[in-house]
């Protein structure tokens, strides 16, 4: 006997009975709808971080924590990473489907026509001191470029979005290497046309005026992989700030600037520079991996696994699995034996057979192995986060596109005060 789901749940109060609408999304889930609930009780919810809140419905991407599913556009993460590109994947999110040939060489024209800067975004860039973070660089700059596009302030039709996203996400690997190539005193490198969408990134960050970088396939297309499996993640930090954002009815260069800033907090964009510098400390003291494993599992230690387990995923990150085959590859090509990723191995193999992680289900997710694989390729630490950044550009994208295409009013959170009851202004002279 099959047994369905109602569709509405029901509130008791004070003797008191509310209905409230439950939605169903394509993949079964269910949520309670409680936009009127304040109206019909004058009550609101409280839920501290929005763990529990659905705060939009969206068609972009549907992750299943508990089975280790990621899927954009409804295809799995693992047939996306085995046959697609990082710019294919782009179109799909942002558009909602793959692109023919003539969709995609569309869409690559219109990367290769963007990707240069205008030469007056040059002195902004001598505004900032070899001590800035790319990050801010990033951000700053990205809100920059939306002052040369007057445009931008208007509303416009699908073909003009496409022009803007294309704009958006062409520029902000050009910006990502200025910044780069600014904090380490080195002189900007101008992207080639006739380079693809991931080997111009590597080539505006390595080449030099008289020699350019030697791209190696097997490099560019690790790193490739990665901006491929960071491309969307459903409503996390960031993702969610560019839809407040956009919700304001902010332009798209705006909100993707408010998005950097997020994704560069260490809990979320720094999540797999953390791993690196954990990696390395352990390196550092001698240890193959095997004291820090017992020292993370005392909680007086100070010390924490980083890379292990995730917001959402409660199984196996599914990103991590490939992107862990990816960084065995890439290494073996280069013949780079690197002690950072012994150690890695080992926490790896030791994490998952240990009762105490296992319990917790603690696994490896994806920054656990991309820190590795950038490190090879020459990407310095401070950098990290910026490649996180262009990856999600697609799903900042897509999410703004969302938010401006729905009928959406401006997200507007409610607050439980627990501050001080009414009090009332007392003059300087008569204040203890």
């Amino acid at each position: 006997m099959e047994l369905r789901m109602s569709t509405t749940a029901e509130l008791m109060l004070n003797g008191r009975k509310w209905s409230l609408p439950i939605v169903e999304g394509t993949e079964k889930e269910h949520a309670i709808n409680i936009s009127s609930l304040r109206d019909q009780t004058g009550l609101i919810t409280l839920d501290d971080g929005y763990a529990n809140t659905g705060s939009c419905q969206s068609a972009i991407t549907f992750i299943d924590g508990e089975q280790g599913i990621l899927r954009y556009r409804g295809i799995p993460i693992e047939e996306l990473a085995a046959n697609s590109s990082f710019v294919e994947v782009a179109h799909l999110i942002i558009m909602g489907h793959l692109p023919t040939h003539e969709e995609l060489r569309q869409f690559s024209d219109l990367l290769t026509e963007n990707e240069l800067l205008n030469e007056a975004m040059k002195y902004h860039f001598e505004g900032f001191p070899t001590t800035a973070h790319p990050m801010a660089i990033l951000s700053s700059m990205i809100n920059a470029a939306s002052c040369f596009y007057p445009e931008l302030l208007h509303e416009g039709g699908r073909s003009t979005f496409m022009v803007q996203a294309a704009r958006l996400l062409s520029k902000v690997r050009t910006i990502a290497a200025f910044a780069y190539r600014k904090s380490r005193g080195l002189p900007i490198i101008y992207p080639k046309p006739d380079l693809k969408y991931t080997a111009n990134f590597l080539h505006m960050m390595f080449s030099q005026p008289y020699q350019d970088y030697e791209l190696k396939p097997e490099a560019v297309k690790a790193l490739d992989l990665i901006f491929l499996l960071h491309a969307d993640h459903e409503q996390n930090c960031s993702t969610a700030t560019v839809r407040m954002v956009a919700s304001s009815r902010a332009n798209l260069f705006a909100s993707a600037a408010a998005g950097v800033c997020a994704l560069w907090g260490p809990l979320h964009g720094g999540a797999n520079q953390a791993v690196l510098e954990m990696l390395q400390q352990i390196h550092d003291s001698g240890d193959d991996g095997s004291k820090f494993i017992a020292a993370a599992k005392d909680k007086n230690s100070g010390k924490r696994l980083m890379g292990f387990g995730h917001r959402v995923y409660k199984n196996y990150d599914p990103r991590a699995k490939i992107i862990k085959k990816a960084c065995d590859d890439l290494l073996a090509r280069l013949h780079i034996s690197d002690p950072l990723l012994d150690i890695a191995k080992h926490l790896e193999a030791a994490a998952l057979r240990d009762p105490y992680f296992v319990e917790r289900k603690l696994y490896p997710n994806v920054d656990f192995y991309s820190g590795i694989i950038m490190r090879a390729i020459g990407i310095p630490l401070e950098m990290f986060t910026v490649v996180f950044a262009i990856g999600r550009m697609p799903g900042w994208i897509a999410n703004y596109k969302e938010v401006m295409e729905a009928p959406t009013r401006i997200y507007r959170p409610r607050q439980v005060y627990t501050g001080a009851a009414l009090r009332h202004y007392v003059p300087i002279k008569d204040r203890r």
